[in-house]
């Protein structure tokens, strides 16, 4: 129990001290939302700025015809990934190859949201690849064909396979969705995109970043 003499300190420090809690403010810790310096990671917004300025361009330089591309990749993957792939892969990783694609669609299947369509590029009504119209899309192609995308640019592997899904969301939202799905059987197709050689059996697997599809026929 406090005596009569120290009471009277006590009840003075305690006033005093809520005295100095009341003149302080509590501030937010600064960040990207509230104009801070820090910077959150946003893989699809990076995608964004560099689409029209930078991955369009240079996959429409890089681009070879499928069959040629095709070809070469079989007969000699490094001369076709020095002229057609990312010559600054990480040595471990497969080629990714920069195409042009066109041809007629001989088969699609758009009830899956894996959504594809079989390409015949050379007129023998077979199918020569497989492209992807999503929205879910496989692999990360596009960012791996890309020579200015480097792993070692990311902090973590997380990160850098977030921003080659990124690639595909954004192909997705802003081409592949406003594509036909009904009666593609038949039609005309051209397609800008990349793909990574997959087995023998399965069919080459280009993912777009541009793709146009013909009238019915």
């Amino acid at each position: 129990m406090f005596n009569t003499l120290t009471r009277p300190i006590f009840v003075a420090l305690f006033l005093a001290a809520i005295g100095s809690l009341t003149a302080c403010k509590i501030l937010p810790t600064p960040s990207a939302e509230n104009g801070g310096t820090g910077s959150a990671f946003n893989p699809d917004k990076m995608v964004e700025d560099i689409w029209a300025a930078k991955v369009i361009p240079y996959l429409q330089q890089k681009a070879g015809p499928f069959a040629e591309v095709h070809a070469l990749a079989k007969a000699d993957p490094a001369a076709a990934g020095a002229k057609y792939g990312n010559p600054k892969k990480q040595a471990n990783s497969p080629w990714t190859f920069a195409v042009r694609l066109k041809g007629k669609v001989v088969a699609a299947n758009t009830q899956s949201r894996a959504a594809t369509m079989d390409i015949d590029a050379d007129g023998d009504g077979k199918a020569d690849a497989r492209v992807q119209i999503g929205p879910a899309m496989r692999g990360t192609a596009l960012r791996d064909s890309l020579d200015f995308i480097q792993f070692n640019d990311f902090t973590n592997q997380i990160d850098f396979a977030q921003f080659g899904k990124a690639f595909n969301a954004y192909a997705d939202k802003t081409v592949l969705s406003k594509l036909p799905r009904e009666a593609l059987e038949g039609r005309s197709v051209e397609v800008l995109g990349a793909y990574t050689p997959g087995s023998g059996q399965d069919l080459p697997l280009v993912t777009p970043a541009e793709a146009e599809i013909g009238p019915k026929p």
